[in-house]
């Protein structure tokens, strides 16, 4: 089948992306797995035939396929990443003076606010405690390592396994971390933290460059060991959790949370808490506030009846 004029640009605007935007890979195939979804639905061979009209019955179709064996249908988030992706194609367009419909013409879908997990003070230190209790040697220390720098930092589970020794300074006690989009923020270790690496670091005699590292002996010498993967990152806080006693549902993203929310609860401004976990939005950080109001905290404390002695 001839390539179309649609196939084509939206080839454009993907290799757009990775040049001159600098997406990663994976934000690469999620945009081209959503606008190959709207081209084979739509069949239009030119961008100048999208319509208003179709975008309505594209969100319309959108909101009534089911999704897996049980029949779900797609999440309303789900349904924002599709016009996401094709409002960013269509300003791309627009930009290149190419024929469609304005990309401002695309609404999101309305969806409830988000809840985030994250926690409490008894839980967080249970958490941390576990590695040492239930697994020993440099596996230990590993997981203590990735525990602590995790919640000192604030960073994403995949920032830290991609971490290279060389890029932390723990003598200064804050290095430089690469996000989404490759932009760069400093994070900060505590001294809990510090300590849990450079204890690591000092027991390990593999000749590996990444922080942290499979210890599988089975596999023998491993001395150009890869970086542990967040899968394995994920399966070891899950061990943790349910080691803890904690049930909620517990990941790496829950010490993100954990962090953000004790830094605001403390008083912290949430533009220096967007700073730190590198949130382009600061509607995106917004997302703590609900569960950090101090101030709303203190006039309940204050006014209601049954708070007065």
């Amino acid at each position: 089948m001839a390539k179309t004029k649609m196939d084509q640009y939206i080839t454009d605007f993907l290799e757009y992306l990775e040049v001159e935007r600098g997406r990663s890979p994976r934000t690469i195939r999620n945009y081209h797995f959503y606008l190959r979804r709207f081209a084979d639905w739509a069949k239009v061979a030119s961008p100048a035939l999208i319509t208003t009209e179709m975008i309505r019955k594209y969100r319309l179709w959108l909101n009534r396929i089911a999704q897996g064996r049980e029949e779900e249908f797609m999440k309303k988030s789900t349904q924002n990443y599709h016009l996401i992706a094709l409002r960013s194609f269509l300003k791309y367009l627009s930009r290149r003076d190419v024929p469609s419909v304005a990309s401002e013409k695309i609404e999101l879908s309305k969806q409830p606010q988000r809840v985030v997990e994250f926690l409490d003070e008894d839980e967080l230190t249970q958490l941390l405690a576990q590695p040492l209790r239930i697994s020993e040697g440099l596996v230990a220390l590993r997981d203590r390592a990735i525990l602590e720098l995790l919640f000192s930092t604030g960073m994403r589970v995949s920032e830290a396994t991609n971490l290279k020794i060389e890029e932390v300074n723990l003598k200064r006690y804050e290095f430089t971390v690469r996000g989404k989009g490759d932009k760069p923020r400093v994070v900060f270790l505590t001294d809990r933290a510090k300590q849990a690496v450079q204890e690591y670091l000092s027991k390990r005699r593999d000749l590996s460059l990444f922080m942290f590292v499979s210890h599988d002996r089975a596999k023998g010498g491993r001395k150009e060991a890869g970086p542990l993967t967040p899968r394995s990152v994920q399966r070891m806080v899950e061990r943790c959790a349910t080691a803890a006693g904690i049930t909620k549902h517990i990941t790496p993203h829950t010490l993100r949370h954990t962090f953000a929310t004790g830094l605001l609860r403390e008083g912290a401004d949430i533009r220096s808490v967007q700073s730190m976990l590198g949130h382009e939005s600061i509607t995106t950080t917004q997302i703590y506030t609900h569960v950090t109001n101090k101030q709303l905290r203190d006039v309940h404390k204050k006014f209601h009846p049954g708070a007065k002695e």
